[in-house]
């Protein structure tokens, strides 16, 4: 599917909405990958089990997803050669009892809930595992009956450890003096006790540490050296058991690494069906007919972004004719519905409902194509009308019996007549090659073929004439207008220029008056008669725009005898003929009453030196007759 397309259609956004019914990141990566597909029956099983989640939905409730979060980093691990360690294979046990727990629920509803609940049959079970994991990991780390060398090994190291701190003690008892305080301090597997720093050479031991004002040593005694070097082979020795016991689970697992795999598949597959359901419940959503004949019925249909102030759509193409016109005025809503029509269409292509009327049908694609919006590029320069033609020749070089087309304002942006001719031409090629075209138009020559045209149909969007407000209800089988000529009316424009332009719609001849000469303004140099155009006046400050650069400058001098009025633009001063100037804002607008015009003008070094000057600075002076040398 064309990406534009998918972006145009707000097929994007639509995916990011539904992955917040997502309640696992395994769920969100399959709407990330989700694409529209063409393939009818897969479509159909897709909306079906879709359906029957939302049966489970709203008879029993939400499925269990336990213990998903930190699976796939975990199975990284594995993949990298990594040793499990003992938050990883808690962390495992609670994924293998989320995955019996999901398919004890899913195959509960296999009775009513055919297709959705099959997937759980493929599922695999690990109750060794499990049990194997919960028997040697105990409140967060390994239990010391594990194995029975580490209940050995651990209750020799907690023997070291006592006969340790008695004789810490004792020494502390009578060694009171050099003591600062009576505790015994563990450091990395040393046991020390803080001694007054003045004392530090009084104590047979190694100073390992000393506090941040440095009024305290922490000493390990040569008391307790011989110990202290056993109990370090003791936690040696209990730190390569915990790894081997680590190193045996990780084996294990990895040995069913496919399995878990297959797991991670079926829950993700699970989360993203359930999601789906969610979706379709919050917008009251609806399974829809499907067929690849290119016939869709859409019946009070809701745009889910719009779904607070969506005016229901009611539309239908393909059965009798095979391209829509949609006309009416700006702001009416004909693009809402060309978003509406290929966003649905998208959906139900995904497997998702669609929140209409339950007897709506929608036809499936192998293409949709939507050239819709503003699409000048500006890295090379294409204008919008050109860029538009671009799309519209590769649109026109893949189109064929199986494609969707949405098209926006066709023949837009040019010279009206020619724009008008080439999208008629363009619409017949679409109609030819077989495609289903929904397309917007202002033109009414093309408002006309479709009338003639008997696969065509014309359809307008309707306007409340007396609010002068769009209703954004689509009325098939009707030509819709701008309405210019009844706002003409509302808006009390002159009644004989209305009149005029109604002429002028049904190909009368263009009317060219003269200005009569008493209209026309006289002054000492009209002598004979000859017609003086009023010239605008400039004055100092006065903002203008150049009409040849498109940008702002402001007046220093007004106009002069060759019509010439200098201006500041970019800090430069420039001549320009009043004729390439447009006023913009007055300096009286601008400025308050009584400021220095000159200011504009000067730097504010020059500002600064005039001001030393005026108030007798001899530096200034000084400075000044230098310049002027």
């Amino acid at each position: 599917m064309n990406s534009k397309t998918l972006e145009k259609l707000g097929y994007i956004e639509f995916k990011e909405q539904l992955k917040t019914y997502c309640t696992s990141d395994l769920g969100k990566q399959i709407v990330e990958d989700l694409t529209p597909i063409s393939n009818i029956k897969k479509i159909e099983q897709q909306l079906l089990e879709t359906t029957e989640a939302l049966n489970i939905l709203n008879t029993i409730g939400t499925p269990p997803f336990l213990g998903t979060v930190h699976i796939t980093s975990i199975i990284k691990k594995l993949e990298k050669g990594i040793i499990l360690d003992v938050s990883d294979l808690i962390y495992i046990s609670d994924f293998f009892r989320g995955c019996k727990k999901l398919a004890d629920f899913m195959n509960k509803q296999s009775y009513t809930s055919t297709q959705v609940s099959m997937y759980a049959q493929s599922m695999y079970f690990f109750d060794e595992l499990i049990s194997e994991i919960n028997r040697t990991i105990k409140n967060n780390d390994i239990d010391d009956y594990a194995s029975n060398r580490l209940s050995k090994v651990r209750k020799h190291k907690r023997d070291f450890e006592n006969k340790i701190k008695d004789k810490l003690n004792k020494f502390i008892n009578s060694n009171s003096q050099y003591v600062q305080e009576s505790y015994i301090v563990e450091r990395e597997n040393h046991y020390l006790v803080p001694i007054k720093s003045s004392f530090k050479n009084q104590i047979s031991g190694s100073v390992i540490d000393t506090s941040s004002k440095g009024n305290t040593v922490f000493i390990e005694p040569n008391i307790i050296l011989k110990d202290t070097a056993e109990l370090h082979k003791l936690v040696m020795e209990e730190a390569d058991i915990e790894y081997q016991i680590l190193a045996t689970f990780s084996g294990l697992i990895m040995e069913q690494l496919s399995h878990i795999q297959m797991n991670i598949d079926v829950i993700s597959l699970y989360d993203f069906i359930f999601a789906k359901a969610k979706y379709s419940k919050v917008y009251q959503g609806i399974a829809p007919k499907i067929n690849n004949m290119g016939v869709t019925k859409l019946r009070e249909g809701r745009h889910p972004f719009l779904m607070e102030n969506a005016v229901p759509l009611n539309f239908d193409i393909g059965t009798d004719y095979r391209t829509l016109i949609i006309t009416g005025p700006n702001a009416g809503g004909k693009t809402i519905v060309l978003k509406t029509i290929g966003l649905f269409t998208l959906a139900t292509m995904s497997g998702l409902h669609i929140p209409a009327r339950s007897d709506s049908e929608i036809a499936i694609y192998n293409q949709i194509f939507a050239d819709i919006g503003d699409n000048q590029s500006i890295e090379n320069a294409l204008s919008t009308f050109s860029s538009h033609l671009k799309n519209l020749s590769y649109i026109m070089d893949k189109a064929n019996n199986h494609t969707l087309l949405l098209l926006d304002e066709i023949g837009n942006g040019t010279e009206p007549n020619e724009g008008a001719a080439l999208a008629i031409a363009m619409l017949n090629e679409f109609y030819k090659s077989g495609c289903i075209t929904v397309s917007t138009t202002h033109y009414g020559e093309i408002k006309d073929y479709s009338n003639q045209h008997p696969g065509f149909m014309n359809a307008a969007m309707a306007f409340n004439k007396e609010s002068l407000e769009p209703l954004y209800q689509l009325l098939i089988g009707t030509s819709g207008d701008s309405n210019a000529i009844w706002l003409a009316h509302k808006m009390n424009l002159k009644h004989s220029v209305i009149e005029q332009a109604k002429k002028y719609i049904t190909g009368a001849p263009y009317q060219f008056d003269e200005i009569p000469q008493k209209l026309l303004p006289k002054n000492e140099m009209t002598q004979n008669h000859s017609v003086n155009v009023s010239v605008e006046t400039y004055k100092r400050g006065d903002q203008v725009k150049l009409l040849d650069k498109n940008d702002l400058a402001v007046v220093y001098d007004g106009i002069n005898t060759v019509g010439d009025v200098t201006v500041l633009y970019k800090n430069e001063f420039k001549k320009v003929n009043h004729k390439r100037l447009r006023l913009k804002v007055r300096a009286k607008d601008l400025y308050p009453e009584g400021y220095d015009m000159n200011q504009l003008f000067q730097s504010y070094e020059q500002r600064k030196l005039d001001y030393d000057l005026n108030r007798g600075s001899k530096k200034a002076w000084k400075k000044f007759n230098k310049r002027n040398k």
